[in-house]
C-alpha cells in the first residue's frame, strides 16, 4: 500500500518515538477493512515501537485508533487516511509516541490551563472543493 519512498520516510519518523504505541483496529469484512489492515501492518512492520491489535470494538467499522501500548487509545481514524490525510496519521503516531508537537510553550500551557474534559471529532470529505488535487 505504501511505496518504498514513503516507507523509508515513515521509518525515519518512527525512530523519533520515545515510547511504545499501539494501533487498535476495529474491522469488518469489507474490502476497505482489508486495505486498512494492510496499511496498519505495513506501519507496524517499520518500528519495534509500534504494535498492532485487531480486536478493537469501535462503533465505526472499519476504523482504527492510536494509543500508548496498554492504555486506551485516544485518537481514532474512521476510514483509511491516505493522500493529504496521511500527514494527520503521522502526526498522531509521533505525538502519542512522545515526540513533542511544534507549538510554542505558551500555546501548550494555555491549552493545559483550560478546565474540563473535551472530546473532539474532526470530519473530512474526499470531495472537499477546498483541498488541492
Amino acid at each position: 500500500m505504501l511505496d518504498a519512498n514513503i516507507k523509508t520516510q515513515l521509518a525515519a519518523y518512527l525512530q523519533k518515538l520515545q515510547r511504545p504505541i499501539e494501533l487498535v483496529a476495529s474491522l469488518n469484512s469489507d474490502e476497505s477493512a482489508r486495505e486498512m489492515l494492510a496499511l496498519l501492518q505495513e506501519i507496524a512492520a517499520l518500528s519495534e515501537q509500534v504494535s498492532l491489535r485487531e480486536d478493537g470494538n469501535a462503533a465505526r467499522k472499519p476504523s482504527f485508533a492510536v494509543g500508548l501500548a496498554g492504555e486506551e487509545a485516544r485518537i481514532s481514524f474512521a476510514g483509511i487516511p491516505m493522500g493529504h490525510e496521511f500527514t494527520s496519521l503521522v502526526l498522531a503516531l509521533l505525538h502519542v509516541g512522545g515526540h513533542p508537537p511544534k507549538a510554542d510553550a505558551s500555546v501548550i500551557e494555555g491549552i493545559r490551563a483550560i478546565p474540563g474534559k473535551f472530546h473532539f471529532e474532526t470530519f473530512i470529505s474526499l470531495s472537499c472543493h477546498n483541498c488541492p488535487d
